[in-house]
């Protein structure tokens, strides 16, 4: 039986607009088990990325407790939730998020250094995730220089500097064309299938959330749909 990386039980989050309060997540319960691909689908304001956030604890919920690979992290102090989230997971934007100063290489080994990894690993590991997501040539370019696509690129290669059993990915497509849009998605299920990496990807395109193996719908705060995507005909 292959373990649980990721549980939330009875999560609910409500967010404080003044004197009005506006639920997001409603009592959400499920697990995700080690090496699973799964998408999370839902139109604007369906609760789906603060889902995601809370699953990749850069939110707290207001009520229920999440686990991440067995710690309750509801329960423990932030830096060591920070410390916790820096190992266990690798995180992809829609914005990309590089910082714009440092060229691709300095972009991916960011975060093995402030991990204070051993310098003299560094270089290698990073020619090496560059090459694996087919940048091995454009090492010395800034984000500027290159194409929406190749920038999502390097944020794959930086999720994964500190080899994250898990990946989240919020829209990881949303600034991309249909093409780049798939190539992308061809990355996330090679991580998926070959390394055995768990990825967590939230969009809004149903044609992207096929590549999964399990869809987990949410509409108005909670889950409408968790099952295989065949079953939605979103393909």
């Amino acid at each position: 039986m292959k373990k649980t990386v990721l549980e939330l039980k009875n999560v609910s989050k409500i967010y404080k607009m003044d004197s009005v309060e506006v639920p997001a997540v409603k009592g959400i319960s499920l697990k995700v088990t080690e090496g699973e691909f799964v998408a999370i689908i839902g139109a604007s304001g369906s609760g789906k990325s603060t889902m995601l956030n809370l699953v990749g604890a850069l939110d707290s919920p207001t009520s229920g407790e999440v686990y991440l690979d067995g710690i309750n992290i509801t329960s423990i102090k932030e830096d060591n939730v920070a410390r916790i989230r820096g190992k266990k997971i690798g995180f992809v934007f829609q914005t990309f998020n590089l910082y714009p100063t440092l060229d691709i290489h300095e972009n991916i080994a960011l975060p093995m250094r402030i991990h204070e990894l051993d310098e003299t690993k560094i270089d290698g590991k990073v020619n090496s995730l560059a090459k694996m997501v087919g940048l091995g040539q454009r090492m010395g370019h800034l984000p500027s220089q290159l194409s929406g696509g190749e920038r999502q690129r390097v944020a794959i290669a930086r999720a994964l500097s500190t080899d994250p059993a898990m990946i989240l990915a919020d829209e990881p497509t949303g600034n991309l064309d249909s093409k780049t849009g798939e190539e992308i998605m061809d990355i996330f299920t090679s991580l998926n299938e070959k390394q055995g990496k768990t990825i967590v990807l939230v969009t809004h395109e149903k044609e992207f959330a096929a590549y999964a193996k399990r869809v987990i719908e949410m509409k108005d705060g909670k889950v409408v749909y968790d099952g295989k995507p065949s079953r939605m005909s979103i393909r």
